[in-house]
């Protein structure tokens, strides 16, 4: 297990976290870093604990925010893909529609055809 140094408002925080993660741990601590930054310049100091709940409830209220988009956006894909598969079906009955109707036209004409191959040719009149 791999050994991070993070800084959230001054303060130095050692974390663990898996190999290969620890650029990642540190991008997601600088981020919150700079809501914790923001929210000191808005409201002074009014003490770490307050900072940081307020903080952490501003990072789930974006989250929030993001995972109801993420389901407008699935909700709107799920509505596409019926739309597709609608689409497609209409299109696969009217391949199948086209299909039997050229076979019953070639069936039509193969009649017609042996029609008139049976049919004695006219003799020429005296």
């Amino acid at each position: 297990m791999a050994q991070v140094t993070v800084t959230i408002d001054g303060k130095a925080y050692r974390m663990a976290c898996e190999e290969g993660q620890e650029a990642h741990l540190t991008e997601l601590a600088s981020e919150f870093d700079r809501y914790v930054g923001h929210l000191k310049g808005q409201f002074g100091e009014i003490g770490d604990l307050r900072i940081t709940v307020m903080a952490g409830i501003m990072v789930m209220d974006e989250m929030a925010e993001i995972n109801r988009r993420l389901a407008a956006a699935e909700a709107e894909l799920a509505g596409f893909r019926e739309g597709r598969d609608t689409v497609l079906s209409g299109v696969h009955n009217r391949e199948e529609a086209v299909a039997h109707a050229i076979a019953d036209l070639a069936d039509r004409l193969n009649g017609i055809t042996r029609k008139l191959t049976q049919r004695p040719a006219p003799q020429p009149q005296a």
